[in-house]
């Protein structure tokens, strides 16, 4: 194992060196390339020491001890968390692309060991670097030609938040506007080649000592996504396309969806002004009380345009984690001269959704199987749920272990008839059997990630930060939730059918009766919803 390690930082060494070198050929700063070459070998130098300690802290910790045992799960997970800080300070000493694919492992709950998904949740989303403001001002001056003092009326040098690629500052243009500013960190897009570049043979190496251990396809989303997150303008486009997704497909949600305007002339692939939005966070439950919205409409909000993405739209945000959330009390229409007449005092929720940089599309058959899949999962039916399970790629051996990790309930509870099968009350109890089961099918589920579509394996992680969004909302789940996903696939289907039976009257006779079949399923299932928060409301009394 120790040969193994040296090999490691040689080929480690050998290759960073020679992607840094092609990467500073082709900046177009010429300046940054003496800072670049001291840089990178640093990192190539910390990666390798990383990796070698981690490998032989496994090897080590569990020597001689019998696999399964008492001690031998105590000395692993002891090896999960020590391995899991020393990552992360990794990530916090190379930055960029390293904290990046921090966040990945952050938000990949039950798919990696749970002390790696804990110590990462608690930091990649709060410790992000933080570029000074004459690095932040050089990056003014050469997208925009002059400094922020000129090129705005007002530049706050102080950051809003700072993420992985980038951070955010306050402003106000020229006409009075207040606008938020996004200015890439300094030298990412020369050293991001080189980071992925290492990061993968990493990976690849890891696999290599510990076969079960196969996370290369989080490297090529990493190697894939991160050129595109970090061009802006690319970014701006997604938050157009997103919007009039919504205004063509989903019009009946449209106006309470809603992505900041992009001031074209102040942006650049590295530098993107929007309109400044002044809501809370997604999961600032105080401050959403505080506006006179309720959180489980918000919770309702969240799911039905995530659905409508998922599987009417066939183009996803994929990084819907709370910081990249926001909500408001929807904007009373300018056109409605008779909402007045019917309001009822009640608010209702707008969601801002922000940067747009990482979406995927969903191909026809992929978005129909998924959504098919879905309609399964929340009808419990066992032959729609393997079918789709293995037109997605999960294989007849492991349709069950997919349709655990989509829902995070045991196989037991997938096929439950009871209307809130798919619940999670988000106790200790339930966290506790996610973990055993997590941890007992490590292997399977390494297997299972290997083989299916990486545009799922991204709708695995948009899930598991929805999930998150909503523990925080409602402190569980809610039944609510199931039902929007399953009436939005449902009607995903029924739209794809329809196009299929036109011209047929036999074909679209069919199409009616299985669409009022449908329609009764989901009026029995709203009415188990409401008889089961009956029961939960006299129980609590």
């Amino acid at each position: 194992m120790r040969r193994a390690a040296i090999k490691l930082a040689v080929g480690t060494a050998i290759l960073g060196g020679g992607v840094t070198a092609a990467a500073v050929a082709t900046s177009d700063d010429p300046s940054t390339t003496l800072k670049i070459c001291t840089i990178v070998p640093l990192r190539l130098l910390r990666d390798s020491f990383t990796v070698a300690s981690i490998v032989a802290d496994y090897q080590y910790s569990c020597w001689g001890l019998k696999q399964g045992s008492t001690e031998w799960l105590k000395a692993k997970h002891e090896a999960h968390e020590r391995s899991a800080y020393k990552l992360q300070e990794l990530c916090f000493r190379n930055g960029g692309i390293y904290i990046k694919l921090g966040q990945h492992i952050s938000q990949l709950e039950y798919v990696i060991p749970q002390e790696y998904v804990r110590i990462m949740k608690a930091s990649m989303l709060k410790r992000c670097p933080v570029s000074s403001y004459d690095q932040i001002r050089n990056v003014v001056i050469k997208e925009l030609g002059g400094p922020p003092e000129k090129v705005f009326q007002e530049f706050d040098p102080k950051p809003l938040a700072s993420a992985s690629l980038a951070q955010v500052h306050a402003a106000r243009t020229h006409d009075g506007q207040k606008v938020a500013i996004k200015v890439q960190h300094t030298h990412l897009t020369d050293t991001a080649a080189a980071d992925i570049a290492t990061v993968n043979l990493i990976v690849s190496f890891l696999h290599w000592c510990f076969p079960a251990l196969d996370y290369r396809w989080l490297v090529h989303e990493v190697s894939e996504s991160v050129p595109k997150e970090l061009d802006f303008l690319f970014e701006a486009r997604n938050s157009l396309k997103c919007m009039d997704n919504f205004r063509k497909l989903s019009p009946h949600l449209a106006r309470s969806i809603y992505a900041p305007k992009v001031f074209w002339n102040l942006s650049t692939s590295r530098i993107l002004t929007m309109e400044f939005m002044d809501a809370p966070e997604i999961t600032d439950v105080r401050a959403i009380r505080r506006l006179g919205l309720e959180p489980i409409d918000v919770s309702k909000l969240v799911n039905h345009a995530f659905a409508e993405m998922i599987f009417k739209h066939g183009f996803v945000h994929c990084d819907p984690h709370a910081a990249n959330m926001m909500v408001r009390p929807l904007p009373p229409s300018k056109w409605n001269i008779f909402a007045s007449l019917f309001d009822t005092g009640k608010k209702k929720p707008q969601l801002i959704l922000l940067d747009h940089g990482l979406y995927r599309e969903l191909n026809f058959s992929t978005r129909i199987n998924y959504a098919a899949l879905w309609k399964g999962l929340v009808f419990a039916d066992v032959n729609a749920i393997k079918d789709h399970s293995i037109k997605l790629g999960a294989g007849e051996d492991l349709y069950v272990l997919f349709a655990g990790v989509l829902t995070m309930r045991p196989w037991q509870k997938v096929v439950d008839p009871s209307a809130d099968h798919l619940v999670m009350e988000g106790n200790q109890d339930d966290r506790a059997e996610l973990q055993m089961y997590a941890a007992q099918y490590f292997p399977q589920i390494s297997e299972l990630l290997r083989r299916l579509p990486r545009v799922i394996l991204l709708m695995l992680k948009t899930n598991d930060c929805l999930r998150s969004v909503n523990h925080s909302l409602l402190q569980g789940s809610s039944l609510e939730t199931y039902f929007i996903i399953g009436k939005v696939a449902s009607e995903a289907l029924a739209d794809s059918k329809r196009i299929t039976c036109e011209g047929s009257v036999f074909g679209m006779l069919n199409f009616w009766l299985e669409m009022i079949l449908v329609e009764v399923r989901f009026l029995c299932l709203k009415i188990a919803m409401h008889l089961l928060q009956l029961k939960k409301a006299i129980d609590s009394c």
